[in-house]
């Protein structure tokens, strides 16, 4: 047993919970510890408690396993994958009770329901087949109710165990010592209870049908709360189980989870890349659509960074690991999903007080209503059905499964897409959104310079410059020369060999190519050699860094030859981006450190109006808390260490994953490829689940609100008070399943 340090956390898996109002029962017993703050789910069956010095887990298990629930740590990660085979045998025992109840029941619904089936002692034949219903059936309702009346508590279980309970005592009183039980005795089924003597008539059908409709409903409902959790459990599963490691030259087979940074590992093509690293010999294609949602390859090559759990689609790979088990991509995204799922949104928090007291209240609505209808001088059974009625059909179930099934299913989904929600919270902060501001580098262009163009002096040939430059270039590790000698390559293919290269420091790099003395660089270097650009090159140079573009001039044996144009290029999708954001209703706005040139004419190419530039990274915040000052409701885009503030400040900041772990930290949402489009699906996603949210919470309160009425109005037979209220639970979770249908636009 340790001692926790403070503030240390841990999540519980919490059992024996069968509605919200027991998650209500067990986050309050964990509150009330001195130093522990905790979350109790429960859709996910889990608690998420932070406590503090001198507390252990075990006295946090132990104050669980008081309030009448278990409580465990999370196994431990099994190398195999095959911990999702558990899910089947935690379904079969209530799946085994449902059929043996189905088979058991119909009889008796049939002969209560159609009277032309009640034939001589009918009524002893259906209390023979309700009975295994109403006692091995229902055992876990009548269980959980006793152990939470032990602990001085009522839950949904409490209302079911006294309704069934109910119906069967009276029955056995009516057929042991009222008229019921004698031979040829008829009882007409009716949707409102009648008005006939309380002890002629029997309620087993009651008794057996609620309790396999409730089964039904916990059933289905278990199913759909596993598929609402299937896309966390695919991301968890979707890394390799074993790698090829390197050592002393050979191969090695070990599991994935034994690498270690600095390991070098084999990825041959079909393989899944076994964690985060570099390239370190090789050049490929990889999949991550499994990670990002975006189908096309990329293609890598030495010095890239790749991710775990990515296919490679072409070439051997030789990787450095440099993050490995929980520290990769694959495991901070799988955390980010998980905690998101166990967060609670403030209206959920709202439903589960209400479910923490609803059923106290319920089951003195019942004992009014029995009340009522007594003292009114009604029939027994009038006054007997209400009350049944109005204990069935309160349970709240709908209620604490309304915000977290939605949750599940939402975040999941956006998993698959490559989008991360961190919070229930973060839903409500899209919809108010109306502004959307946008780094321009790496968010709205690549982030990469590019050579753009090839400004030619007369009579000079462009694969020769290309040639000859992109070969000088191609020897320098400066991100502007990297750019020129990646254009050169794609369009010439190999370069040839430099001799003699140099670096001129600030000014640009000399070298012998084909037996050319060739200088790139700053027009100053070329005129150090006596090498001046005509009129023409020179006003065409002016021109190309008045929009913000940066020009280095080429020349060789004396002359100069060429001005090549490098810039941070627009991302091919970023126009679409701006006009699928313009259609969710925002505003987008250019914020860049770029000058007034540079941005107008980006903002332009993509479609954007309102540009603030010449920003300095301090300054970020400041534009952000300004167009807040003027009353917009601000979301953020960006991917730098400079627009982590900025993130953080904005009412809803939204970090590109191809950005740094300081923006993606201090952000709401983390769009996992970089793709601006994927800015307009998370919000878009994001609403979408949040309106399910709404439907779902709208359901179960007009349920609850239209239903008890009629039922203490003795309207409602018990029996379909039990259908309808495990039907309403159903709903919830399937109205939350239609998230898995969520397409992006693009």
């Amino acid at each position: 047993m340790t001692t926790a340090e403070p503030g240390q956390s841990v999540e519980l898996i919490i059992g024996g919970m069968t509605c919200a109002s027991c998650a209500a029962r067990v986050e309050k017993k964990l509150n009330r510890m001195d130093g522990v703050t905790a979350t109790v789910n429960y859709a996910t069956e889990k608690a998420k408690v932070t406590y503090a010095d001198g507390i252990t887990t075990d006295e946090l298990v132990a104050t669980v396993e008081k309030t009448g629930y278990t409580a465990a740590l999370p196994a431990p990660a099994v190398a195999d994958g095959n911990s999702s085979d558990e899910g089947p045998d935690e379904l079969k025992p209530l799946r085994d009770r449902l059929f043996a109840s189905i088979a058991l029941s119909v009889p008796v619904i049939a002969f209560g329901m159609i009277p032309a089936l009640q034939f001589d002692f009918w009524q002893w034949a259906s209390l023979m087949l309700a009975f295994p219903v109403v006692t091995w059936a229902a055992w876990p309702f009548h269980k959980a109710a006793w152990t939470n009346l032990r602990h001085g508590a009522a839950t949904m279980d409490t209302l079911i165990s006294l309704g069934v309970v109910s119906a069967f005592l009276w029955s056995l009183y009516a057929l042991f010592i009222g008229g019921a039980g004698e031979p040829g005795m008829k009882m007409p089924f009716t949707l409102i209870p009648s008005r006939g003597s309380g002890a002629e008539e029997i309620y087993l059908e009651v008794a057996a049908g609620v309790t396999t409709f409730i089964l039904a409903g916990r059933y289905f409902e278990a199913r759909a709360k596993r598929r609402s959790g299937a896309a966390l459990r695919a991301l968890l599963e979707l890394g390799a189980k074993d790698v090829a490691v390197l050592r002393d030259g050979s191969e090695v087979r070990i599991p994935a989870d034994q690498l270690v940074v600095g390991d070098q590992f084999v990825v041959r093509p079909g393989e899944k890349v076994a964690t985060d690293g570099v390239i370190v010999t090789g050049s490929s294609a990889v999949d991550a659509s499994m990670l990002t949602g975006e189908s096309v390859p990329v293609e890598v090559g030495e010095g890239d960074a790749v991710v775990g759990a990515t296919v490679n689609a072409g070439g051997r790979l030789v990787v450095r690991a440099t993050r490995v088990g929980s520290d990769t991509q694959l495991a901070q995204m799988a955390r980010l999903v998980e905690d998101a799922q166990n967060g609670k949104a403030a209206v959920q928090r709202l439903a589960d007080k209400v479910s923490g007291i609803f059923v106290p209240i319920v089951i003195g609505l019942a004992l009014a209503t029995l009340g009522f209808w007594l003292g009114n001088g009604s029939p027994v059974e009038i006054a007997f059905t209400a009350a049944v009625a109005v204990l069935i059909i309160a349970c709240p179930c709908a209620l604490g499964l309304a915000t977290p099934t939605a949750l599940m299913v939402g975040t999941g989904r956006g998993a698959q897409l490559g989008i991360l929600i961190k919070g229930p919270e973060v839903l409500e902060s899209t919809r108010r959104i109306d502004t959307v501001v946008l780094d321009k580098t790496g968010t709205v262009t690549t982030g990469r310079m590019e050579l753009v163009d090839v400004l030619l002096a007369p009579s000079e040939d462009r694969s020769e410059v290309l040639r000859l430059a992109g070969a000088l270039e191609h020897s320098s590790e400066h991100p502007i020369a990297q750019a020129v000698a990646r254009g050169a390559m794609a369009e010439l293919g190999q370069l040839p060999e430099v001799e003699d290269f140099g670096n001129v420091e600030g000014l640009g790099v000399q070298g012998i190519v084909d037996g050319h003395a060739v200088l790139v660089g700053r027009t100053r270097l070329l005129e150090e050699w006596s090498q001046y650009l005509p009129d023409d090159l020179a006003h065409a140079k002016d021109h190309a860094e008045a929009e913000g573009s940066t020009a280095v001039a080429v020349g060789w044996d004396g002359q100069a030859r060429a001005v090549l144009v490098v810039a941070d290029t627009v991302k091919a999708t970023s126009s679409e981006a701006i006009g699928q954001l313009k259609a969710l209703g925002l505003r987008p706005v250019l914020l860049t450190g770029d000058n007034e040139a540079v941005a107008s004419k980006v903002a332009a190419e993509v479609g954007i109006d309102e540009v603030i530039a010449e920003v300095l990274p301090a300054g970020k915040v400041d534009a952000v808390k300004k167009l807040q000052d003027e009353g917009r409701v601000v979301a953020m885009v960006g991917d730098g260490v400079n627009d982590a503030a900025a993130l953080a400040q904005a009412d809803l900041g939204l970090s590109m994953g191809t950005g740094t772990d300081v923006a993606i930290e201090a952000s709401d949402l983390t769009l996992v490829r970089g793709d601006l489009r994927a800015a307009a699906d998370a919000i878009r996603l994001s609403r979408s689940t949040l309106r399910t949210i709404k439907g779902n919470l709208f359901w179960a309160f007009a349920y609850n609100v239209a239903a008890i009425p009629l039922a203490a109005a003795g309207l409602l037979n018990p029996m379909l008070a039990g259908a309808a209220m495990a039907f309403s639970s159903v709903f919830v979770v399937t109205n939350s399943l239609r998230l898995r249908r969520f397409r992006p636009l693009t």
